[in-house]
């Protein structure tokens, strides 16, 4: 039996920045990781992230081996792809990274802190005494041991399967599991093509909701002619399989006929977080709180924010002595400060672009009925405002698509009256009340037709 202030489930980007954070606080930290401790890191993602995440959290920008690509922006194309948006801004700019480096280099930095390593090892169940998170049962991989640890504060941070979330009591708030709706099945490739990519510092997004059902597919070049290419598709009943439509619609290029490096699937929650990330004892992270943009389902940013922001106000919490849902409320109310908001924001936009059928992206993108500017202000999660001379310009020039124009207004409304919901975010005792209006907003969403 060890005792931590913190336990930290799972070593991926927010893990480790919390394990870092915590550990120069002058914390006891265990990080525990099914994988071994090479392996940690090499994971499949699409492998992008923006340069401000960085320079907020006053770390190393990417150098070296886990270093791919700069990213000036983004092209995004319409499902014919003879309308090309060309998004660029502050927030966009950033880096593709090797993933598998760009881990090993954060985990050093949390064991140089000096936070514990258990790696190749298991976390079975989470450990509640007297209605408080006090650690996680875990099974060593390496002698089938199995032993508990004890902390004041456990982080998880174990993925989008997250078991210690399944397992905390109802009456703390946490949703147990993740809709199927609110999901997708990604799957990517890394691929060798025989020569580079034009404009390779611009990742490629292509929208098309017959191709990729409820998502989309992607090319972001990465180092040299690699390239890391993917889809991503809503798991709504009877959801096609991703490498299946990547391989008959994507790959088929002649491009694509090089050297297969690697691929891989794997699960994204495309949502705003969950209502509450934290109960007594505990604190949510990353895929395991749905900390991803929506629309693109893009994490480690968040992820890494997430896990600085746990470990600081954990800290602040241990030494009141205090560890209540109540004591860590303020970890909800940082992080959606600083990202939730955007992404609940997002997240009606997502819900939006999933009800469009190809023929209505076309068109919308082509008559400019969307524009780069609300993408690039939807990306971003700035409000939709169209005033009343836009509107009419567009509703001129959208003759006979008067429908789509009204659901693009009523989704900007919704957006918006979304983000003022966040900026009123509750406390504990109002989390029921305020998780209705904004389950009433989805439902909304949802019930719209076209």
């Amino acid at each position: 039996m060890t005792f931590y202030d913190f336990v930290i489930v799972g070593a991926g980007t927010g893990g480790c920045l919390a394990a870092k954070t915590a550990a120069n606080l002058g914390l006891k930290v265990c990080l525990i990781d099914r994988k071994r401790e090479k392996e940690i890191g090499d994971k499949v993602c699409g492998e992008a992230i923006g340069k401000g995440y960085f320079e907020e959290l006053g770390i190393k920008a990417p150098s070296g081996p886990e270093f791919a690509r700069i990213i000036d922006g983004a092209d995004i194309y319409s499902p014919n792809r003879k309308t090309r948006f060309r998004i660029r801004s502050e927030e966009l700019v950033g880096f593709v990274i090797n993933r598998h480096e760009f881990g090993q280099r954060l985990l050093k930095e949390a064991l140089d802190a000096g936070a514990d390593l258990l790696d190749h090892s298991l976390v079975k169940k989470v450990i509640i005494e007297n209605d408080f998170v006090k650690g996680v049962e875990v099974k060593s991989l390496k002698t089938e041991n199995d032993f508990e640890v004890y902390g004041k504060i456990t982080v998880d941070a174990s993925g989008f399967a997250s078991v210690l979330r399944k397992q905390l009591p109802e009456t703390w708030g946490v949703e147990p599991f993740i809709r199927n709706e609110d999901t997708e099945l990604g799957y990517m490739e890394i691929r060798e093509l025989r020569e580079q990519l034009t404009e390779p510092n611009y990742i490629r997004i292509y929208l098309s909701n017959k191709i990729a059902p409820g998502g989309y597919y992607w090319l972001f070049p990465k180092d040299g002619t690699k390239v890391n290419v993917g889809i991503g598709v809503q798991m709504t009943k009877n959801f096609p399989d991703p490498k299946r439509l990547l391989y008959e619609h994507v790959l088929t290029s002649p491009m694509f006929k090089e050297k297969l490096i690697k691929g891989g699937t794997w699960f994204i929650p495309t949502r705003r977080p969950i209502a509450t990330m934290v109960g007594n004892g505990i604190i949510m992270i990353g895929d395991a709180a749905c900390q991803t943009n929506p629309i693109h389902g893009g994490g480690i940013g968040p992820s890494m924010i997430a896990g600085k922001i746990a470990a600081e106000i954990g800290a602040k919490a241990i030494e009141r002595n205090d560890v209540s849902q109540t004591a860590l409320w303020p970890f909800n109310l940082a992080f959606i400060k600083r990202y939730g908001k955007k992404a609940a924001g997002l997240d009606v936009f997502r819900i939006f672009l999933q009800k469009c059928s190809d023929e209505e992206l076309n068109y919308g993108m082509e008559n400019r009925l969307i524009t780069e500017e609300d993408l690039l202000k939807a990306s971003v999660g700035e409000p939709l405002r169209l005033n009343i001379t836009e509107k009419a310009s567009r509703v001129f020039r959208g003759i006979g698509k008067l429908s789509f124009l009204r659901q693009l207004n009523f989704t900007a409304n919704k957006m918006n009256e979304m983000r003022a919901l966040y900026d009123n975010y509750p406390s504990p005792e109002g989390l029921a009340e305020w998780n209705a209006k904004v389950q009433r907003i989805i439902g909304e969403m949802k019930a719209m037709n076209f």
